[in-house]
């Protein structure tokens, strides 16, 4: 004897077709990762780059804001000046569904 659902009137079947649960299933997935700042932290040397990743490092992600230590002032000033734009483009194209505003660096 097979069991039967709860419920389940007999009339509708119970199979669904993937094209009825996908929406849903990624709008949930969307969700659970779109302000995970432990993601956007963790894949910060990837978007700065192998040569720049040593001397700088992504600290917290909060309310929008990636917050970046850097070693020294002439980094600081480079990064904050002409490759804040480029870098903050990189990012929101790594993490559409994250909502990252700006970059913060700060010297060490």
């Amino acid at each position: 004897m097979e069991r039967t659902p709860k419920n389940y009137d007999g009339t509708q079947t119970t199979n669904k077709h993937i094209k009825q649960l996908l929406p849903s299933v990624l709008e949930k997935l969307g969700k659970n990762y779109k302000d995970q700042g432990s993601l956007v932290i963790a894949a910060w040397p990837e978007v700065i780059g192998e040569n720049l990743a040593p001397m700088t490092s992504a600290i917290s992600f909060e309310n929008g804001t990636l917050t970046v230590q850097v070693k020294n002032s002439t980094l600081h000033s480079l990064l904050s000046g002409q490759e804040k734009g480029r870098l903050l483009s990189l990012l929101k194209e790594k993490f559409p569904f994250t909502n990252i505003q700006k970059i913060v660096f700060r010297r060490i």
